[in-house]
Order: C-alpha cells, then sequence, then structure tokens
C-alpha cells in the first residue's frame, strides 16, 4: 500500500460540482480588491465607457478591467500578456472576473486610455486608509528615487554623449583609412577583397557620423540638451549610488505611522531641487492634517521651496546643502559669520560686515555685507578667511526663514535617521515587486498611471497586513 496523498482522478464526473465561492477563503486579498473596487464611481473618475453604449457591440466593463490590473500589481503581474494568460488558468483572477477573459490588447488598452481616472483611484484608497486612521497626518518624510525606462541608453543623446560618441567613430573611420593604406600595398589578388571590405566599413562609420551630427542639432535644439528616441520623456540621471539611469524621478511623500505611501509624482527633472513644496502640498491635500512637518534630505534644500512650505504652514526639516569649497582649503565658511538681525550686519570673528548694497542673482533678491579693504587688510585672521582683498557675503531678503528651519532642524537631532527608516522602505519593496526591469509604458503621463498602480498595490497590501481583511471589507461596505 502506498502511503502518500492521493489526488482525484482527472476523469470523474462529480454530481455538485464546486462553485468558484468555495476556492477564495474569507481572508484572501482579492475579496478586497473586488470590494473597493465596487465602492469607486467610475463614472465621476472619470473612466471612458463607465455607462454602456446603446448601439454597437458590448464591451468589458471598467471595474472588471480595473480588478484585473489591480490584482496583477498586487501580484506583480504588470505584462497584460501575463494578465491575459492569468485570466485562463489563475482561480483568484477566474473568481474576480466572473470568468470573463480579455484579450491582453483590450487589457493593455484599458490601462493607456484611463492613465487619468487610474491615478485617482490611488487617490481614493489613501483616502480609505485615513478613514481608518492609518495615517499618523503629522510628519511625512520625502524623498526621489530612479525607475528605469523603456528607453535604452544607446537611444539617449545628451551634449557629452553625442561628442564622445562622434570621437569614437572619428576614431573607427581613421584606423580603417590607415587599414586600406596598408592594402593598397598587398598582393592584387588579396587587395581586391580586403579592400572592398574596408571601405564597406567606412561607409558604415560615415553614415553614422552623419546620423550622429544629426542627433548634435537635436540635443543642441531640445529644452533639456538631451534627446531619447524611444521614450521622448525619459531622461539620463544620476543615481544616488553613483552611475547613471536614463528614465524617471519618482517622488514620494511616506508617513510615519505605518509607512503608507500618501502623495507620489513622476517627473522627468534630473534632481529633487525643486520638488519639496509640491510634494509637501500633495501630502496636506491627501491627509487633511492640523500641522504638518516634512522631512527630506539635503537634495531638497533649496531657499525658495523652504520658504514655500512654511508659508502653506508646513514645517520643512532639510538640511543646508553645503556647496562651499572653502572649508576643504581651511578658510572660514558662511555660517561662521554670525548675523545681527537688529544692526542687520555680520559679525566675524574679528570685525564687523556692513550691509553695503542690494542686487539680484539667480532671480533672488540679495544683500550684500562686507568690510572695508583696510580692515579686512589689517585683520590677523585674513590668510583664515579669504583669498580675495575683503570677505563678502550675501544673503537672500527670505533667509530668516532659512535661519528658523535651521533652528527647528537641530531641535530634532534624529530627523535625518527617520527619514531613512521611513521612505526607503516602500521604494525597496516597490522595486524588489519590479524586479531588475523597467517602466513598461512610454511617455510621462503613462508613466504616471503605471506608478500609481504600483503605488496603490502596495498600500493596498500595506493595509491588509496590518488590519487584515475582514475589517478592511467591513469599513468599505460601510462607508
Amino acid at each position: 500500500m502506498k502511503r502518500f496523498i492521493e489526488g482525484e482522478n482527472r476523469s470523474q464526473s462529480t454530481l455538485f460540482p464546486e462553485s468558484l465561492e468555495d476556492y477564495i477563503a474569507e481572508d484572501n486579498a482579492v475579496r478586497v480588491v473586488d470590494a473597493f473596487v465596487d465602492t469607486l464611481d467610475l463614472k465621476q473618475l472619470g473612466f471612458e465607457r463607465a455607462e454602456p453604449s446603446v448601439t454597437g457591440r458590448p464591451g468589458y466593463q471598467p471595474a472588471t478591467m480595473l480588478k484585473i490590473y489591480v490584482y496583477g500589481y498586487l501580484n506583480r503581474l504588470q505584462s497584460s500578456r501575463r494578465l491575459e494568460r492569468e485570466s485562463h488558468r489563475n482561480v483568484e483572477l477566474i473568481w474576480l472576473t466572473g470568468r470573463l477573459m480579455p484579450d491582453f490588447k483590450t487589457i493593455a488598452d484599458f490601462r493607456k486610455d484611463n492613465r487619468k481616472a487610474i491615478r485617482r483611484v490611488c487617490a481614493e484608497f489613501v483616502g480609505v486608509c485615513r478613514e481608518l486612521e492609518l495615517f499618523s497626518a503629522t510628519l511625512v518624510a520625502i524623498d526621489g528615487s530612479k525607475f528605469k525606462a523603456v528607453n535604452s541608453r544607446d537611444k539617449n543623446f545628451t551634449r557629452k554623449s553625442v561628442e564622445r560618441r562622434l570621437k569614437k567613430t572619428q576614431a573607427n573611420i581613421d584606423r580603417y583609412l590607415a587599414k586600406l593604406d596598408a592594402v593598397d600595398r598587398e598582393e592584387p589578388e588579396i587587395q581586391e577583397v580586403t579592400a572592398a571590405e574596408i571601405k564597406q566599413k567606412i561607409a558604415s562609420m560615415e553614415a553614422k557620423m552623419e546620423e550622429l551630427k544629426g542627433h548634435e542639432g537635436a540635443v543642441e535644439a531640445h529644452p533639456d540638451n538631451q534627446v531619447s528616441l524611444t521614450d521622448p520623456d525619459a531622461r539620463s540621471m544620476m543615481k544616488a549610488g553613483g552611475g547613471s539611469v536614463v528614465g524617471y524621478n519618482v517622488q514620494t511623500a511616506v508617513d510615519s505611522k505605518h509607512h503608507l505611501i500618501a502623495a507620489h509624482e513622476v517627473t522627468n527633472a534630473p534632481t529633487d531641487r525643486s520638488q519639496l513644496s509640491s510634494m509637501a502640498a500633495q501630502a496636506t491635500t491627501a491627509l487633511d492634517p492640523k500641522a504638518l512637518t516634512v522631512i527630506a534630505d539635503p537634495g531638497y534644500y533649496k531657499g525658495e521651496e523652504i520658504r514655500a512650505c512654511y508659508e502653506a504652514g508646513v514645517m520643512a526639516l532639510v538640511p543646508k546643502l553645503r556647496t562651499s569649497g572653502n572649508k576643504a582649503v581651511g578658510l572660514y565658511e558662511k555660517q561662521d559669520f554670525h548675523y545681527e538681525s537688529e544692526a542687520d550686519q555680520y559679525r566675524c570673528p574679528g570685525e564687523v560686515l556692513a550691509h553695503r548694497h542690494n542686487g539680484i542673482e539667480n532671480g533672488m533678491k540679495m544683500h550684500f555685507y562686507y568690510a572695508s579693504v583696510l580692515v579686512c587688510r589689517e585683520c590677523t585672521l585674513k590668510s583664515q578667511c579669504t583669498l580675495s582683498k575683503e570677505r563678502r557675503i550675501w544673503r537672500w531678503e527670505h533667509e530668516s526663514v532659512l535661519d528658523d528651519a535651521e533652528v527647528e532642524l537641530k531641535q530634532h537631532p534624529d530627523a535625518m535617521r527617520q527619514r531613512k527608516r521611513l521612505v526607503e522602505h516602500p521604494y525597496g519593496t516597490i522595486k524588489h515587486w519590479m524586479g531588475s526591469t523597467h517602466f513598461l509604458m512610454k511617455r510621462l503621463p503613462n508613466v504616471q498611471a503605471e506608478m500609481s498602480l504600483h503605488v496603490l498595490a502596495y498600500n493596498l497590501r500595506r493595509a491588509i497586513n496590518i488590519l487584515g481583511v475582514p475589517k478592511i471589507i467591513e469599513q468599505l461596505q460601510t462607508a
């Protein structure tokens, strides 16, 4: 007798077949997907064909298509072709759609045609999480991360890359020309075959040179001085750990209570410097807090952005970005000088730097402070202060806001460690779910919709892990 658990005979008929409902446990996450989508007003959210046409061939309900995508991203199935295959064999997806099996193009077109509505769905679930009291609504961490686009590096052109490729191609042409000269001195029967091959290579290289010169002109004419052929909105960006990637800069605002993503945005800006106030505003809209504090790394430090946050009632904790090279050569930096607001002057370790005149720099009104040349020349500390005739300091007209922000940051010494704990966890999870791949769609609006599905799946999984399926369904049914 075999001591193994035996399966049923595939040819065995059953008198009372099991229903699909019997295959889906009460605590299965797919039930949350079903309940959540059923609560949405798809017409109000802007989904196409939310109301069926009176004439013509009937189409799939937007709710069914949305359920397929939410389930797919929740289970690392982002490809429309994979979702089509799963709809034929995956019991959970068969239960979710009621045995409907759309083809891959129908699935892909739904995501492309409803990109704005999909972003609103992500915001709707943030509202559900707020009702479930999953947000602290007092502290969020903001950060950006670079995600790969469909565009490969070979199809991206910048000034430096075009210059490098032109030099390399010209070097190849010179090398083939040198070979051609050597062939001319060889035996005629060898010369004919080899010379023809080399001339063909030279012609190919010259055609490539013309193509690169065309890209060079396109790069110079582009506002960003950069051209991507496969995905025109993708940009070459430096990564934090070194190197670069052709992709998008994804911004997130992560709440401190359960690491849920309160707001997100996809941009093709290569740096984070101009993203702070807009992300803080999105977090404020999503959480509706009484008072909000945002934490960000030095890459977000920009005077206008910090001031915009404080004007909106948001406290921004951002370390000052040190750009001066004085410290490296043993000279005093600006922070070594104390500003006396009542007298409107700076006091250096030796003398006083008085307010002399105002000016405009990078569109900002600046106040300039310095002592007389005679005072600086006779100062015993001049060799430690400046290499110029006198030490000059400029001050932004709204720099008092930055001074207040720096004082607040000093009162929160653990802010940067807290930022790292909060915001890097969601990025790591989403990138792990994506695998070593890139966004599947091209152009910024489409990528924004795709990222919204990733964020929705992350928040959905996080909420289920925290509260469980029954409690979330109860909240959705009573809302």
